[in-house]
């Protein structure tokens, strides 16, 4: 099967093409490079640097014709969304209707779409939160995720797509950015991994769901085949503290220092995790590595990079 990975040279994205590539499909890569990285892009794999908002990406259609769209490519930054939310919008919802309508002329059959569970609910009426919690996003970012998940079902009853959408959690693993992406785990790596002080925004009280990569990876795989036109939580169903995750982190990697606590991040919910029963359910999906098995992968991968 050809599958097109938008986002391929990416944290998650370029994961999923190794994945992909090693069960045995043919993978084409689209990526801007705006945060991904050339070197994180499978050597089997045909790569096109582009913007995923160009004309031109139906050229790429053309050519290549693909199956099915593996849709990764997205501004990520919640900080970055809350201080232009027209960026966030151009790219997250113009960029994906782009993607959308060349899948349709093109006569794409199905789309796997990363969305965020992190931040579809806003500030969660009950915990942990399944599928049918109401959706109310409180940044941006978490509104242009959301309004692509409305155009999926759009394109699903008027043009045949099939989809499956996989709402994230907190995802971490190798590979992530600790200065684009800005995840919790690669940002505490990297500073302990070279002992610079760590900051924790706000009172570190606040909690989210981690999940490594390699699970969420599982979950792409599964989605290329199974759960058509249905919305899926990914996550453990149960909180971490940042607090708790510096003391984790500072007790695999040695850290000698206290962190410092800074003002909090604008837009960003407290406290969030996720009930992926639904996953389980239908797709046969459940992390299987757990959290400090994660982060000391994790944290070696940083260590390496380092030496």
């Amino acid at each position: 099967m050809k599958v097109l990975v938008t986002g391929g040279a990416g944290f998650i994205g370029s994961h999923v093409v190794d994945s992909l590539i090693e069960d045995g499909h043919t993978i084409v890569v689209v990526d801007d490079l705006s945060t991904g990285k050339r070197e994180h892009v499978n050597a089997q794999a045909s790569f096109y640097h582009l913007d995923i908002r160009s004309p031109d990406l139906s050229q790429v259609f053309a050519q290549e014709r693909p199956e099915v769209i593996n849709h990764h490519a997205a501004q990520v930054d919640v900080r970055r969304s809350v201080v232009d939310p027209l960026f966030d919008a151009d790219v997250n919802v113009v960029g994906s209707l782009n993607l959308l309508e060349c899948a349709r002329a093109h006569g794409v059959r199905k789309m796997v779409y990363a969305s965020t569970g992190g931040a579809a609910y806003g500030e969660p009426q009950y915990l942990p939160c399944d599928e049918n919690h109401p959706l109310n996003p409180i940044c941006p970012y978490g509104v242009s995720k959301l309004a692509v998940e409305h155009y999926l079902y759009l394109y699903g009853l008027g043009h045949g797509l099939e989809y499956t959408i996989l709402r994230y959690p907190n995802v971490y693993g190798p590979r992530q950015d600790p200065f684009g992406e800005g995840g919790v785990v690669a940002i505490f790596a990297r500073q302990m991994v070279d002992g610079q002080q760590v900051i924790i925004n706000g009172s570190g009280e606040q909690e989210r769901d981690f999940v490594y990569v390699a699970d969420v990876v599982r979950a792409n795989m599964v989605a290329i085949a199974e759960g058509g036109r249905q919305v899926y939580n990914l996550g453990t169903g149960v909180g971490t503290s940042i607090n708790e995750l510096f003391t984790t982190m500072k007790g695999l990697t040695g850290y000698a220092r206290e962190p410092v606590h800074g003002p909090p991040k604008p837009g960003e919910t407290f406290r969030i995790y996720l009930d992926a029963e639904k996953a389980r359910r239908e797709l046969g999906w459940e992390p299987v590595v757990t959290l400090e098995e994660g982060l000391r992968e994790t944290i070696g991968s940083f260590s390496r990079a380092c030496q």
